[in-house]
């Protein structure tokens, strides 16, 4: 057996997605060629190829669980149950955990821009996540819960753009995501909180109980 046989039987398509989703980070993923992952991944292209059919299902396998992760936080039990406003405070909060936990599949999602079939199947799950996002803070607005003078769709926009800003600035080496990942992500977490719910709840509503 060669050498680079050997490292292509190492490989598995997770750990090719992986090395993929870096370079699509570091390099777009229109600048990306076959070599330039080949390359990085230390095997040929037709080694690649015994894995996937091409760069765009390793884009697609990519952005796919990124949005699988958001939607599942959308169906657990504290985002379906209870208060409106309480619901939206978990669906942020996981969100935020969901982020940084999955930071670079996230990052990727987050700069597609439709030039293909995988970019625009992305986009148009991403618009139903914010259509659901923006559902919720309808219903809480609606209970009274928030301020009533707010625009649901603006307002989820607003608030997930600042979830979404994690992707620019947050690096798990620098905020300490380690061994006390869980106690990090619930850091962020209160300080994002904090910040957009002291902009839009309604000041003459009694504080639901779990809400921030």
């Amino acid at each position: 057996m060669s050498a680079q046989s050997a490292r292509r039987d190492s490989h598995t398509v997770q750990s090719l997605l992986a090395v993929a989703v870096e370079v699509f980070n570091v390099r777009g993923y229109d600048g990306t060629s076959m070599e330039d992952l080949a390359k990085a991944a230390g095997i040929t292209k037709s080694s690649i190829y015994h894995h996937v059919a091409g760069k765009e299902e390793l884009l697609r396998l990519a952005v796919t669980r990124a949005l699988d992760g958001l939607f599942t936080v959308l169906d657990e039990p504290p985002a379906r149950e209870g208060a409106a406003a309480t619901r939206l405070e978990y669906v942020i909060r996981r969100t935020c955990a969901e982020l940084i936990e999955n930071l670079p599949y996230v990052t990727l999602l987050l700069r597609v821009r439709g030039n293909t079939a995988a970019e625009r199947e992305a986009l148009e799950r991403r618009r139903d996540f914010d259509h659901r996002v923006a559902e919720l803070v309808a219903e809480a607005i609606a209970e009274g819960d928030l301020r009533a003078d707010l625009d649901p769709r603006l307002t989820s926009r607003l608030v997930f753009g600042l979830v979404n800003s994690l992707t620019e600035w947050y690096r798990p080496q620098e905020h300490g995501v380690g061994g006390s990942g869980e106690a990090d992500h619930s850091a962020v977490a209160d300080a994002l909180v904090a910040l957009v719910f002291d902009g839009v709840r309604n000041p003459a509503a009694p504080k639901t109980p779990g809400f921030a």
